[in-house]
């Protein structure tokens, strides 16, 4: 596993890959195969720092021959729509959350289920990078004609947060108005603990909790601090870990059948050599952006291993419910509970 990647490299990085490349270092002057990436977020958000260092590290090792362009927050797509894009061939490559394309795969929900509640962050990235992420990931492929080129990137995990009410239990939530990023089984969750589902886009998030539209919201810990969103309003947080949020590398096919052989390996290579440094840098920014938040007075409550046990075996006598509401397949809930109980 590599060293952690400092954020002040990558961002000049960043910034040097907005525009397109055209310096090219290959011999006999043939054009490079550029490759675009579609990315909803910020610059500075640790999916668009990996994906740089990635594409940079991809035109270095290939000798110019394959030149990355990335295109940040929203400017080509939103993760909603960058299947479509990918699959109409508007663009060569895109990292969406598995929770946008739940819609296409219902089955990338499958870290919903009450199995991973409150779980180690180590134990979704065993399922997502043994049979059950490689289940998701063959109808991904199928689907979207696209190639997942290695283990998924974390964003973190998802936590509750409030405004005015503090939030010290699940009890807590009865009542409130809570915004979902999105699916079907987060809102099974906030349903379950008697809370109300609210579903709002999230650049409409701040206005919305500074003028009380929900009183509070399933996200992370950098996705807030990103936003300060103690400004509009944010005070508590419980922090459940309820899921693990990841990330989705893939390539249109049509790309990477312009590929030869040694390309396509080089791509795959660099990727699995660096998902170890990418997956702890999230991790370290998740922890850099709770600090954050406590210090601009935001105050957070941490469920025991016993509190969240508890309420693990209560969401799953309801499993049934949710796999109802989110439609997964029953092989993938198999191969899931198998991964997580230590049976696959």
């Amino acid at each position: 596993m590599q060293h952690g990647i400092s954020r002040r490299t990558l961002g000049r990085s960043a910034i040097g890959m907005i525009g397109t490349f055209a310096v090219l270092r290959h011999p006999r002057g043939e054009e490079a195969l550029k490759l675009r990436c579609s990315l909803d977020t910020a610059p500075s958000h640790v999916r668009n720092v990996s994906i740089v260092d990635y594409l940079k590290k991809v035109e270095d090792a290939t000798g110019g021959k394959v030149v990355g362009e990335v295109f940040h927050s929203g400017q080509l797509f939103a993760d909603l729509n960058v299947g479509k894009a990918l699959l109409q061939g508007q663009v060569e490559m895109a990292a969406p959350g598995a929770w946008t394309q739940t819609g296409i795969v219902p089955d990338c929900d499958f870290c919903q289920l009450p199995v991973f509640y409150g779980q180690k962050i180590e134990t979704t990235e065993r399922a997502a990078d043994g049979k059950p992420g490689a289940y998701v990931a063959g109808q991904i492929e199928t689907k979207l004609r696209v190639k997942v080129i290695g283990p998924w990137i974390d964003l973190g995990f998802q936590n509750y947060y409030s405004t005015r009410k503090p939030l010290t239990s699940t009890d807590d939530l009865k009542g409130l108005k809570i915004r979902s990023p999105g699916g079907a089984g987060i809102s099974w969750r906030i349903s379950f603990f008697g809370g109300i589902p609210n579903t709002t886009a999230w650049p409409n998030v701040p206005l919305a909790l500074s003028q009380g539209t929900f009183d509070g919201f399933v996200s992370t810990n950098e996705s807030c601090a990103t936003a300060k969103l103690w400004e509009a309003g944010v005070k508590h947080s419980y922090q459940d870990h309820q899921y693990v949020g990841q990330y989705m590398p893939m390539i249109s096919k049509a790309f990477w059948s312009k590929l030869t052989a040694d390309q396509q390996t080089i791509m795959t290579d660099i990727w699995a050599r660096n998902i170890g440094a990418y997956r702890a840098n999230a991790l370290a920014a998740q922890t850099r952006a709770r600090q954050m938040m406590e210090q601009n007075g935001v105050s957070f409550s941490d469920p025991s291993p016993e509190q969240l046990a508890a309420n693990r075996k209560l969401l799953q006598a309801d499993v049934a419910s949710l796999i109802r509401a989110t439609k997964l397949s029953p092989e993938l809930v198999r191969l899931s509970e198998d991964s997580v109980n230590g049976t696959a």
